[in-house]
Formats: C-alpha cells, structure tokens, sequence
C-alpha cells in the first residue's frame, strides 16, 4: 500500500483521498477550512457507490506535517496554482509521483518545471461531487477517474493505475495526456460556462434548452478542432473524433442528475472562477494555432466579466 498526500482535500480531494483510504492506502488530508469538524466527526462521504465514514482520518493544517509520500494527490482548484508549489513541496521525496486532479490545460507542465525530477500523472474526473455542511462529501453520480503521464508512457500510466486497483473508482487510461485534456475541456467549457452565463443554473436546464444545448454541442466541436490542431503541433498521433465526443457528453450529462458545476457554485457564491484554466487556456492556444472558436471566445469574454464582478 501507499502513502498518499491529498493536497486541496475539499469536495474532490476527500471523496477520492476517502476512496483510497478504503482501499487500505495511508492517506494523509491537507485540511484547512474543514480542518475542525473533520477532527471532531470525522470524515463523511455520502455516495451511489457506498457511503464512507472516516472516523480518525489522518488529518494536517500543514503540508510538513505529512511529510514525503509516495503519491501526491492535488485537488486544488487552479485558482490556487499560485499556491500549489508551496503547499506540495514538503510531500514531495525521491520517490514520489504527483497527480493532478484538477481542472484546465497545461497543469502537469507547469508541475514539471516546479518539480523536474518528479514523475507527473493527470487524475481527469468525470464526477458530480459538492461539499455540504460541516465539510460532508455528497457525491452524486459518475465517479470515474481517468489517468495519464506527462510523457505519455505506458509503464507509467500503469503504475498510476495501479494505485486505484482495489478502489470503488472505475479508472479508465488515456496513451495521451494532451487529448485526455482537451477532451475534458469538452465537457468543462460548456457546462461550467452556460451553467453561469444562464445566471446560475443546473445542467439539466442547458440539456432541455434547445438554444443552450445547441450552444453546448457548438463548443465541444471548436474544443476538438482546436486540440487536434495542437495534438498535431505536439507531435501526437492522437486525435479527438468530435461526433463521438459530442454524442458521449450529450449521452452521459443527459443522464445524469441535475447537477450545480463547481464553477457555477463559486459564482453564485461569489468566489474567484477557474476561468483561467478551463476557458482562457483554451482559447489561448487556439488563437496561437490560428484555429477560429468564435463559440469559445464569446463565452470566455463573458466569463472574464463575471468573474471580475464576483471579484
């Protein structure tokens, strides 16, 4: 078993740090606005695969308390990047590898030029998880995570996958971490986009809206022309097919519970937006590789306002 350093255990970093935990690894919580209730009840996670309850977890205000471990998990919103470094560093040793679990494009390189001599992985969750009261996990529906190596090589990604072998998580692999992310940028832009621009609302209301839906569809599709450009600027053999894509997204948010986007939640609570990350990193790249997302562009100008708003 492994010793596993959540970092930014809020709704994300709990549910899955909970679920390595339950598979017999040694994790350890970096826990701050949390930190109390959790030493007091515990750590509780209500789920459709099985509640959890935690009721001694290895729990830390600092990183340097937990020290070096084997995996470091990082579940902090990318609005914390600035952050991050400091808050890994003490958990990381000549043996540990970093994962990712977080949102936006270009996250595990910057984690490479912050720590070179570590193996660097990608946790891409395709989930409906929100913290309630007293820091307790409500994860609603889906849960797979799916994983990749900055580098791209298969060893790799199997030794990442074996870390969640005895998990209640179904955890595909991806051969390319640069198509994992724009893939989940397909999903990201439009539902944490229209899901704020329609003022805060749920993902069903986008599904049952022909004008929303049809804009959601409209997005994935300049999302997948603009990652197989860079795919093909990269080297990459891989490449996004954008009717599947667009079919699975539909499929599967269609299926699922009605559902508030972490990114909708920080607006309509007014806390800084992963806007950055998931919707000017994009367009960024595109507008270099001259690929046009007149779609893109529209909804990141007007989350760039908001987001100024709620600041």
């Amino acid at each position: 078993m492994s010793r596993v350093a959540v970092i930014g255990a809020g709704a994300v970093g709990c549910y899955y740090g909970a679920r390595l935990a339950e598979a017999g690894h040694d994790v350890h919580f970096l826990l701050r606005s949390t930190y109390d209730a959790v030493e007091r009840g515990g750590l509780h996670v209500e789920s459709i695969d099985g509640d959890i309850h935690l009721k001694r977890p290895s729990i830390a205000r600092t990183a340097a308390e937990i020290g070096p471990a084997d995996w470091v998990v990082c579940a902090l919103k990318a609005t914390a990047m600035d952050d991050a470094r400091e808050l890994i560093a003490p958990c990381v040793g000549p043996q540990t590898s970093i994962l990712a679990l977080m949102n936006g494009l270009g996250i595990e390189d910057q984690f490479a030029q912050w720590f070179p001599e570590t193996p660097i992985f990608a946790g891409l969750g395709f989930t409906c998880i929100n913290r309630g009261a007293d820091g307790r996990i409500h994860h609603i529906d889906y849960g797979p995570v799916t994983v990749a190596h900055l580098g791209d090589e298969p060893a790799e990604v199997e030794r990442a996958f074996a870390l969640w072998a005895d998990a209640k998580v179904e955890v595909p692999t991806a051969p390319s971490l640069l198509a994992a992310r724009w893939q989940k940028l397909c999903w990201n832009v439009p539902f944490n986009g229209l899901t704020v621009t329609g003022g805060g609302i749920t993902t069903d209301i986008v599904m049952d809206d022909p004008e929303l839906r049809g804009a959601a569809e409209g997005l994935m599709r300049e999302l997948c022309a603009a990652g197989n450009v860079d795919l093909e600027a990269h080297g990459s053999d891989a490449r996004l097919d954008a009717d599947a894509v667009v079919e699975s997204m539909m499929t599967r948010t269609e299926a699922m519970a009605a559902y508030r986007p972490s990114t909708m939640i920080d607006f309509v609570e007014g806390r800084e937006m992963e806007v950055d990350a998931i919707f000017e990193a994009p367009l960024r790249r595109a507008s270099e590789l001259s690929v046009p997302t007149p779609l893109l562009a529209m909804i990141t100008g007007q989350m760039r306002i908001l987001g100024r708003r709620a600041g």
